[in-house]
């Protein structure tokens, strides 16, 4: 298959033949993508403010989701959607190899031009053929950057098949809660690295604070204030992969210490920022 020459490498695995780690691919307009192997649990329960997309490659993928313990092996699409909590370990002694792709929600509802809420599918392990190609294209190469036309081509599917795997018509929005959205996005991302409180919200968009967090859930799904947190945490992660210290990333990015830092990117990323760093590190 085209762009898989990567995957076809990670499924070569032989048990006990590799060492825990990540490899973690340049942000491309927001999105990543890693590659993550180890043995064991690998990451504490955390949440996303992105559709979470992988492929099992080897072993057997273990994670709690909505409740319930969930298992995916190779050929298999996981799809978690924004703000769910879950965890990640290995199923069995062989250790698991997986590869992921996060999507911000803004890129999925662009595809219908943002007039609906966002797809929701009930089950995060698919067979999804389509949907797994797509995935495979985009993940298949974390060396270099995807293309304009590869990341819009995919992004396209992807939402084809978010949708498919959803089952269920998707609600309108409004145009004028849609703009009122996405002007409250902007002026969170413009000044992620400052106190932004709801007043600020209001009068930048028409809306009271209660319906904008309402709208601003059904279409990125999550809410102002932890889109605010994850843009922090982007930030941070920009400042220690160009060389920053842990302190003075967490301070560069708005975070109060290092200790509130510290606690905010694991329940994001379900590891200590010293423990990212280390593998960001190991994967250059």
């Amino acid at each position: 298959m085209p762009g898989t020459d990567g995957l076809e490498r990670s499924c070569k695995a032989q048990p006990g033949q590799f060492a825990d780690g990540m490899r973690i691919a340049l942000p491309r307009r927001g999105v990543e993508r890693i590659e993550a192997r180890f043995h064991g649990n690998g990451f504490s329960p955390h949440r996303h403010d992105t559709y979470a997309l992988g492929l099992t490659l080897h072993g057997v993928q273990t994670f709690r989701y909505r409740g319930a313990e969930r298992f995916s092996n190779p050929g298999n699409v996981i799809v978690l959607h924004p703000d769910e909590v879950h965890d990640g370990a290995a199923g069995t002694e062989d250790g698991l190899i997986y590869r992921m792709i996060y999507l911000p929600p803004e890129l999925i509802g662009a595809v219908d031009g943002h007039r609906c809420t966002l797809p929701f599918v009930a089950n995060p392990v698919t067979t999804d053929k389509d949907l797994w190609q797509a995935l495979a294209e985009v993940l298949g190469d974390l060396d270099h950057e995807p293309g304009d036309l590869l990341m819009d081509d995919t992004v396209m599917r992807i939402s084809a098949g978010l949708s498919r795997q959803a089952g269920i018509p998707r609600k309108t929005i409004k145009a004028t809660a849609r703009t009122a959205v996405m002007r409250a996005r902007d002026v969170l991302e413009s000044h992620c690295d400052e106190a932004v409180d709801s007043d600020t919200l209001e009068a930048a968009t028409g809306l009271d604070r209660y319906d904008l967090a309402r709208q601003f859930r059904r279409l990125l799904g999550t809410s102002p204030h932890r889109y605010l947190i994850m843009r922090r945490l982007d930030r941070a992660k920009r400042l220690i992969a160009e060389g920053s210290s842990l302190a003075d990333a967490a301070i560069g990015s708005g975070f109060a210490d290092q200790a509130h830092f510290t606690r905010h990117f694991r329940r994001a990323f379900g590891m200590t920022p010293g423990r990212w760093m280390a593998f960001h590190q190991c994967s250059r």
